[in-house]
């Protein structure tokens, strides 16, 4: 994203378009014009100089995990009891290529990573910590959450007004 880019600078129209293809990301151009009262061409540059600019970073749609047959959430909690080292910077590679992790955040507090992670079921789950995290240098300690129950899972951001 650019460097001078404040989200100021985002008009009525262009909160309302993000928000729109929140909701709906596969919306053409031209059914996201007549949503928006505008003409296909102006809705289209909005849209180009938002994605250019990388506040839209990508599409996609949204799947549900457990009809693919993902049952376990999990957060893992991953504490370094070294920091001075590469395997901080090792472990954010080898993460950053794991489709199991959805996210995976530096944290502050005891922790030092918070890794969002799925798995088809407890055993798949305890498979991935012993054979991929506790397997990782540096790592001193490992606290797993799972998740009994999804109350909320949202992706989208707010887009507030002006």
């Amino acid at each position: 994203m650019s460097k001078d880019f404040a989200s100021e600078s985002l008009d009525t129209v262009d909160r309302a378009l993000l928000a729109r293809l929140q909701q709906d990301g596969s919306l053409s151009s031209s059914a996201l014009a007549e949503e928006l009262s505008l003409t296909v061409t102006p809705c289209w540059r909005r849209r180009k100089r938002l994605e250019e600019l990388g506040v839209i970073r990508d599409y996609q749609a949204n799947l549900d995990r457990r009809k693919l047959g993902f049952d376990v959430l999990a957060y893992a909690q991953v504490r370094f009891g070294d920091h001075s080292g590469d395997a901080p910077d090792r472990f954010e590679k080898v993460i950053q290529a794991l489709p199991q992790v959805l996210a995976c955040h530096k944290v502050t507090g005891e922790a030092d990573y918070v890794l969002t992670v799925v798995a088809r079921d407890l055993e798949s789950y305890g498979r991935f910590v012993e054979d991929v995290l506790r397997r990782q240098p540096g790592i001193a300690a490992i606290q797993s959450s799972l998740a009994l129950r999804e109350v909320k899972a949202e992706t989208r951001i707010p887009v507030l007004p002006d």
